[in-house]
C-alpha cells in the first residue's frame, strides 16, 4: 500500500505540481486547500507525512503546525514546510514550532521528493526501533512521543521533546549548546546559545523532580545522567 502524503496550500497549481511528482514516485497525494481543512483531514487519515504551506486561509500554517503537534494522535507526522518565507526568522519560528524540514519556493520538484523520501525513512527507522527509554522516574516512548514522570503524563511541545531525546539518547555525555542548536532546530550556524537555555529551563520545570538528572555543565552545555 502506498503512503500516503498531505499536501496543504491554496494554490492549485502548486498542489498539481507537487502531486504529480509524490505520485510518479509511488505515494499517494491528499489534499486540503487551507488550515481548517488541514487539520480535520491529518486527524482523521493520519497520513504518513504532510506538506505545510505556511500562507494558507482559515488556519494559516503555523497554527496549523503547532496544533498537530499537541494533539497525540498526529503529534509524531513528519511536517515538511513549503513556503515563499524564507526569512531565516520564518525557518526558525517553522522548526521551533515542530517542523521536520523547512524548503522554499520556488523549489526543485526533485528536491522535494528526496526530502519527503529522507523523512519518511527517518520516522521509519525510529518506528522500528520502538525506542523507549527510562533514568528514575522519567520514562521516554519515542515512536509514541509520550513522556511520563512517575507514570504521570508530561505535555512537552516538539521542540522541548526532540531536546529530551537527545539528551537522553547520549546520557552521560555532555552536550555542547552549538550542537544541541544543530542537532534540535537544525541550525547550520550558531545564532544565539540562550535559545538552549530558555529551553532546558522550561523543560526542567515540566518535567519536576526528574529534574535532578539534568545537569549544567559550566561554560559547555549540558548532560543527561542516569545516577
Amino acid at each position: 500500500m502506498s503512503q500516503s502524503i498531505l499536501i496543504v496550500d491554496d494554490e492549485p497549481d502548486t498542489i498539481e505540481l507537487i502531486g504529480f511528482n509524490l505520485k510518479a514516485a509511488g505515494f499517494a497525494c491528499i489534499t486540503a486547500g487551507d488550515g481548517a481543512e488541514a487539520l480535520k483531514k491529518a486527524r482523521s487519515l493520519i497520513p504518513q507525512l504532510i506538506i505545510l504551506d505556511l500562507m494558507i486561509p482559515e488556519v494559516d500554517g503555523l497554527e496549523v503546525c503547532k496544533l498537530l503537534r499537541r494533539d497525540v494522535n498526529t503529534a509524531s507526522i513528519p511536517i515538511l514546510m513549503l513556503t515563499a518565507k524564507a526569512s531565516e526568522l520564518d525557518r526558525v519560528l517553522g522548526l521551533e514550532l515542530g517542523a521536520n524540514d523547512y524548503l522554499t519556493k520556488p523549489f526543485s520538484p526533485r528536491e522535494l521528493v528526496l526530502r519527503v523520501k529522507n523523512l519518511l525513512k527517518k520516522e521509519q527507522t525510529e518506528s522500528e526501533k520502538g525506542e523507549t527509554h527510562q533514568v528514575g522516574e522519567l520514562f521516554i516512548d519515542i515512536p509514541r512521543h509520550l513522556v511520563t514522570v512517575s507514570r504521570k503524563p508530561v505535555d512537552l511541545t516538539a521542540t522541548e521533546f526532540k531536546l529530551l531525546t537527545i539528551l537522553i539518547k547520549r546520557r552521560n555525555r555532555v552536550q555542547t549548546r552549538d550542537q544541541l542548536l544543530q542537532d534540535v532546530w537544525n541550525y547550520e550556524s550558531m545564532i544565539d546559545t540562550r535559545t538552549v537555555d530558555t529551553h532546558m529551563r522550561r523543560l526542567r520545570d515540566k518535567i519536576g523532580k526528574a529534574a535532578k538528572h539534568l545537569d549544567t555543565v559550566r561554560g559547555v552545555g549540558y548532560r543527561l545522567n542516569d545516577t
